[in-house]
C-alpha cells in the first residue's frame, strides 16, 4: 500500500521562493535556483511543484534528470529536458534559432538530419544555443528548466549549466537544479555561483517532529492526532526527519497490518518492531517478500542495472518474452516501486534512488556480485554492438561483479570513443576511472590517452604534469610509438594555444621515442607541429624556405599516408607561409585544403578554409561574396566561434565600403555573444571594427568608447595593435585633418611590426603611409616602388593608396598625362570604398594644384559635398578653404547645416537631429516630439540616442540641459 502525502509540508519558505522565482522570470529578470539535500529529503517534491506551478501559469517547463547509474553520457539530462517539452509541444519553428539548429541537433533528434557530419561543437556554442533556445521559448511567459540529480551530472552538462546560470540576467528563464551536498564539481559549482550571486542556494533540512506528525497526518488523510503516538514517535526516531523514508517506513507499517484504519480512525494493531532499523533496508526486503517470485526477480535485476534503467537491456539480461517482461513490470508499478520515464519512452526509473540502492543492498555480497556478472555476460554477448552506454554499463557491472580489470578495460574503450567524439570532459571521466581500476601493465596505455583527454579539454598543465610522470618505455617498442604519438597529440595543443616552450618539449619527447628514423606519417605530424611553432612571437626564425619545404613534404606525406587532419593542417601552414609570395599563392593552398577537407567529409576544415579564402579575397578587391558563402557555410555547420570570426571580417569588410548599417547590425548580432562565449579574439575584432567605423565617419568620441572597450577585452596585448593604430586611428586621424597624428600612428604600426611581424597588411604600411611620406616629400620613388613590390601592395584598399602616391610623383616628374591616367585606375579602384576614394582626392588636391596637373577643383568640391553629407565638418571645411585658396567659388549649402552650431556640425550632428536637439530645451516626452515633427516615437528614440553618442552626453536629462545651454549660446 502507497503512503504518499498530497500536500508539502514543511517547506514553506521553499515554495515562497520557487514562486518568487517563477514572476521574475515572466519578467524578463532570469534566476538560477538549486535546492541541495540528502536523498529523500525533498528536493524533486519542491521541483514537481515548481513545475506545476509553472504549467499554470502557461510557461514551458522542460524537466530531466541525471542517472544514477555511474554511465557518463554527455548532456543527457538536457536532451531529456527538451524531448519531455518537445514530445508534446512539438519542436519550435521561430527562424531566430535557424543558426543554432546545427549546434542543438546534439540534444534535439529532429534537427539532426540537417546537421553537418563530423563536426562536435564546443561547450560553449552549445550552451549559447541553448541559452537562446529558451528565450525563445519563454519569450511570451517565461520558461523552466528543471534539472534534478546535478550530482550524478557529466562534466559537459554541467559546464553548459553554469554558463547558463552566468548568463541568465534578462532573460525570460528560470534554471532550477536540484542535487546532493556530496564533494565534487556540481557541489563546487554551485558554491561557486552562489559566491558570485549568480545563482542562490537553498538548503534543505530534517522536518522536526512537528513537522513529521503533520507529514505522516497527510499521508493517512487524518488529522496527526488521530494517528497512534507509538507510530508517530517510531516515524520521528527512525525517519530522521527524512520525507522519503517516512513514507516507506509508513507504507511498511500499513502493508505489514501493524497500522489499520478502524471505525474510529488509525490504531496499531500491535507495538511498531524495535528492531526495525533506522534505514529501509528491512522494510523493502519485507515488502519484495511479499511479491510474486518473478516479479520480484525482475526488480531486483533492475536495481542492479541503476536507479533507471532500458527496457532493452532489462529484457537482454532476464531473457524474458515481451508479454511477460512487460506484466511483471506493470506489477512493479502497481506497487509503487518504479514508474515509467517520462523524457525516456524506453526506459523506467525507481521511485526513488534510495529504492534501487535498499533494493541491492537487500541481497548477499555473493549474490549481489553473481547476479552483475550475469548481467555484464548477458549485455557484453548479447549480439547488439557495444555503444557508449552498454559499454559503460558492463564496465560498471563487471565492477559490482569484483572484476576490477575487466571494468578498467571497458572504461577505457569508452573514454576512447567519447574523446574521439569530441566529448573531452566525458572521455577524461571515463578514463580517471580505468586508471584508477587499471592493472599495472595497463596503466601507462590509459594514462597517456588521459593526458591526450586533458589536453584536448583545455588542461594542458594536467596532461602534461601526466605524461612527465610516466614510466619510461623501451626505445623503438610499440609502446614508445604509442607514447610518441601522445606527445605529438599533445605538441599541437600546446602549439595552438601558442606556449612555445611547452611545444618543444612535447616534440623533443616525440622525436626521442620515435627514434631517428620515424615513419612517414608521424614525419608529417611532426613537421606541422615544428612550421607552426616557428611562427610563434618570440621563436627563432627559422629559414623560410626549409620551413616552406618541410611543410611541403608534410602535406605530401600525409595525403598519401590517408591522414586528412594532418594534409589541412600542413596546407593551412603553408597558405600562411605563402602570403609572403603573394596572395595568389596563398589561395592556392587554402584551395587544397578546401577541396581535401570536403572529400574527406571534414567540415570544420572545410569551413576553416573557407573563411581564410574569404578574407583574402575581400582584401585583395573588396568584394565580400566568398566571405558571406564562408559565413553561411559556418552557419549551417553549427560554429558559432568561425561565425562570429567571419562577422567580424564582414564589418570591418562592410567599413571600408562605407556600408554602415550592414557594419553595425553585423557588430551588434556578435559582439555581445562573443565575449559571453568566450571568444576573445573574434570579440576583439568586432569591437575594434566598431571603432574603425566610429573613425571613418568623423566620430571621435564614439571612437574613443570603442577602443577603451577593445583596451578592457585585452585589445592591446593582441596582433591587432598595427589595425588599432593604422587602420582605425590614422585615417580617423585625416579625417578631423590631423595629419601629424595620422604619421605619428602609422610610424608606430611600423615600430611595432619590426618587433611583431604580423600579416596584416590593412595598417597603412603598404599603402597609406607610403602617400603621406610621398605628400610630404619624404619618400622618392624608390622607396615607392619597393612598397609597390610587396604582396600587401596588392590589396585594393591599398593599391588605391598607392594609384595617388604614383600619380603625385608623376606629377611632380612632369608626367602629366601618366599622372592623369594613374588617377583614372585610382577612379576605378577606389570605387568600391567611398571614404577612402574622397579622402584621396582631398589629400592629392594640393599637390595637383602646386604641380599643375588633374583636376583638383573637381576634385575638391566631390570631396566636398561627400564629407558635408557626410557629417565630417572637418574634411568639408578644409575643401571649402582650398577652394576659396585656389580662388574658386564655393556652394552654398541650404538644406538647414548651416543653421546648426558648428560644435555639434563638428560632431555629425545631422539637420534632422538638430530639429530634435531644439526641442530637448523644453524638456518634451518621445510622444510630443513625434507630433510636433511628424515623425514615429521609434525614430525620436534613434535620434535621441545618437545625440547622447555625438555630443558625449551621459543620458537624457544631461543632453536636455547641454541644449538649453547650447541654444543660449547660439542665440
Amino acid at each position: 500500500m502507497r503512503a504518499t502525502s498530497p500536500v508539502i509540508v514543511g517547506r514553506d519558505d521553499e515554495i515562497v521562493l520557487l514562486g518568487s522565482a517563477l514572476d521574475a522570470a515572466r519578467r524578463r529578470s532570469g534566476r538560477a535556483l538549486f535546492l541541495l539535500g540528502e536523498a529523500g529529503i525533498g528536493k524533486s517534491r519542491l521541483g514537481g511543484e515548481c513545475a506545476y506551478r509553472a504549467y499554470g501559469l502557461g510557461m514551458p517547463v522542460l524537466r530531466g534528470r541525471a542517472g544514477s547509474t555511474g554511465l557518463v553520457v554527455p548532456f543527457r539530462p538536457l536532451v531529456e529536458a527538451l524531448s519531455s517539452h518537445f514530445r508534446a509541444a512539438g519542436t519550435p519553428t521561430d527562424p531566430e534559432l535557424a543558426p543554432y539548429h546545427p549546434a542543438l541537433a546534439r540534444l534535439v533528434p529532429e534537427w539532426r538530419g540537417s546537421a553537418s557530419p563530423g563536426y562536435t561543437e564546443t561547450v560553449v556554442e552549445l550552451a549559447e544555443a541553448l541559452l537562446r533556445l529558451l528565450s525563445v521559448l519563454g519569450r511570451d511567459t517565461g520558461c523552466v528548466m528543471l534539472l534534478e540529480d546535478l550530482h550524478d551530472c557529466d562534466t559537459e552538462t554541467l559546464a553548459v549549466v553554469e554558463y547558463v546560470v552566468d548568463n541568465l540576467a534578462d532573460l525570460p528563464i528560470l534554471l532550477l537544479g536540484t542535487l546532493r551536498p556530496e564533494p565534487g564539481t556540481a557541489l563546487d559549482l554551485v558554491r561557486a555561483a552562489e559566491q558570485r550571486n549568480s545563482a542562490a542556494v537553498r538548503e534543505l533540512g530534517a522536518l522536526d517532529d512537528a513537522q513529521v506528525r503533520l507529514l505522516t497526518g497527510a499521508c493517512l488523510e487524518a488529522a496527526p492526532e488521530r494517528v497512534p503516538a507509538v507510530v508517530q514517535r517510531r516515524l520521528a526516531e527512525r525517519a530522521a526527519g527524512n520525507p522519503y523514508l517516512v513514507e516507506v517506513l509508513l507504507a511498511d507499517l500499513l502493508d505489514t497490518g501493524r497500522l489499520r484504519r478502524t471505525e474510529n480512525g488509525w490504531e496499531a494493531a500491535e507495538q511498531p518492531d524495535s528492531t526495525l532499523p533506522s534505514r529501509i533496508l528491512r522494510s523493502w526486503s519485507r515488502r519484495l517478500d511479499r511479491l510474486d517470485e518473478p516479479v520480484r526477480d525482475l526488480l531486483l535485476t533492475a536495481a542492479t542495472l541503476g536507479s533507471q534503467f532500458s527496457v532493452g537491456v532489462l529484457q537482454t539480461v532476464t531473457g524474458l518474452e515481451d508479454r511477460a517482461l512487460f506484466t511483471h513490470l506493470r506489477s512493479a508499478v502497481e506497487t509503487g516501486v518504479i514508474a515509467p520515464d517520462g523524457a525516456a519512452p524506453d526506459r523506467y526509473t525507481f521511485r526513488h534512488t534510495l529504492t534501487a540502492e535498499a533494493l541491492v543492498s537487500s541481497l548477499a555480497p555473493a549474490e549481489r556480485a553473481a547476479l552483475a556478472r550475469r548481467a555484464a555476460t548477458a549485455v557484453e554477448h548479447s549480439g547488439e554492438p557495444l555503444d557508449e552506454d552498454r559499454r559503460q554499463l558492463v564496465a560498471s557491472l563487471e565492477l559490482a561483479a569484483g572484476n576490477r580489470s575487466g571494468a578498467a578495460l571497458q572504461f577505457a574503450e569508452a573514454g576512447r570513443r567519447m574523446l574521439a567524439a569530441g566529448s573531452h570532459g566525458s572521455a577524461v571521466v571515463l578514463l580517471e576511472r580505468a586508471r584508477s581500476l587499471a592493472a599495472e601493465a595497463d596503466r601507462a596505455a590509459v594514462t597517456e590517452a588521459l593526458a591526450v583527454a586533458r589536453a584536448e579539454s583545455g588542461d594542458l598543465d594536467g596532461a602534461l604534469a601526466l605524461v612527465e610522470a610516466l614510466p619510461p618505455v623501451p626505445a623503438h617498442s610499440e609502446a614508445a610509438v604509442r607514447r610518441g604519438e601522445a606527445h605529438i597529440k599533445i605538441a599541437w595543443v600546446a602549439v595552438m594555444a601558442e606556449r612555445a616552450d611547452d611545444t618543444d618539449r612535447q616534440i623533443g619527447a616525440a622525436r626521442a621515442l620515435l627514434g631517428p628514423s620515424p615513419s612517414p606519417a608521424r614525419c608529417a605530424s611532426l613537421a606541422v607541429v615544428d612550421g607552426h611553432l616557428s611562427l610563434l612571437p618570440g621563436q627563432e626564425r627559422l629559414d623560410p624556405e626549409a620551413v616552406e619545404r618541410a611543410a611541403r613534404e608534410a602535406a605530401r606525406t600525409a595525403e598519401a599516408e590517408g591522414l586528412p587532419v594532418v594534409a589541412c593542417q600542413a596546407w593551412q601552414l603553408l597558405a600562411l607561409l605563402t602570403r609572403e609570395e603573394g596572395f595568389d599563392a596563398a589561395d592556392a593552398c587554402l584551395e587544397r585544403m578546401l577541396s581535401l577537407s570536403t572529400e574527406h567529409a571534414l567540415p570544420l576544415w572545410r569551413v576553416e578554409a573557407l573563411v581564410r579564402l574569404g578574407a583574402n579575397g575581400f582584401m585583395r578587391t573588396g568584394d565580400a561574396a566568398r566571405l558571406h558563402s564562408a559565413r553561411a557555410a559556418a552557419a549551417e555547420l553549427g560554429s558559432l566561434l568561425l561565425t562570429q570570426t567571419v562577422d567580424g571580417l564582414l564589418a570591418m569588410n562592410a567599413v571600408m565600403c562605407a556600408r554602415w548599417e550592414e557594419a553595425e547590425e553585423t557588430v551588434e548580432r556578435s559582439v555581445e555573444v562573443s565575449a559571453r562565449i568566450g571568444n576573445l579574439a573574434a570579440h576583439r575584432y568586432l569591437l575594434l571594427a566598431g571603432a574603425t567605423m566610429a573613425a571613418h565617419r568623423g566620430r571621435r568620441r564614439e571612437r574613443d568608447r570603442c577602443l577603451a572597450a577593445f583596451r578592457r577585452a585585452g585589445g592591446e596585448d593582441s596582433p591587432l595593435v598595427p589595425l588599432r593604430l593604422g587602420f582605425c586611428r590614422a585615417l580617423g586621424a585625416l579625417l578631423e585633418e590631423d595629419r601629424a597624428s595620422a604619421v605619428a600612428d602609422l610610424d608606430a604600426v611600423m615600430a611595432w611590426e619590426r618587433d611583431h611581424p604580423s600579416y596584416y597588411y590593412l595598417s597603412g604600411r603598404n599603402g597609406l603611409r607610403p602617400l603621406l611620406r610621398v605628400l610630404a616629400g619624404e619618400a622618392d620613388r624608390a622607396e615607392y616602388e619597393e612598397v609597390a613590390a610587396s604582396p600587401g601592395a596588392a590589396l585594393a584598399w591599398n593599391r588605391q593608396f598607392l594609384d595617388l602616391a604614383d600619380a603625385v610623383l608623376l606629377g611632380r616628374e612632369g608626367e602629366r598625362a601618366a599622372a592623369v591616367r594613374r588617377m583614372a585606375a585610382f577612379d576605378t579602384r577606389s570605387a568600391a570604398f567611398p571614404v577612402a576614394r574622397h579622402l584621396g582626392l582631398r589629400l592629392v588636391a594640393d599637390a595637383a594644384f602646386a604641380d599643375g596637373w588633374g583636376e583638383p577643383v573637381s576634385w575638391l568640391r566631390t570631396a566636398e559635398e561627400y564629407f558635408y553629407d557626410a557629417g565630417v565638418q572637418p574634411v568639408a571645411a578644409a575643401c571649402r578653404a582650398a577652394l576659396r585658396q585656389a580662388g574658386v567659388s564655393v556652394t552654398q549649402h541650404r538644406d538647414g547645416r548651416d543653421r546648426i552650431p558648428s560644435p555639434l556640425r563638428t560632431h555629425g550632428v545631422t539637420p534632422r537631429e538638430y530639429e530634435v536637439f531644439v526641442l530637448l530645451a523644453e524638456r518634451p516626452g518621445n510622444q510630443q516630439i513625434a507630433r510636433r515633427l511628424s515623425i514615429s516615437p521609434r525614430t525620436v528614440e534613434k535620434h535621441l540616442a545618437s545625440l547622447i553618442s555625438k555630443t558625449g552626453r551621459a543620458n537624457r536629462a544631461a543632453l536636455c540641459e547641454f541644449a538649453a545651454e547650447c541654444l543660449v549660446d547660439h542665440a
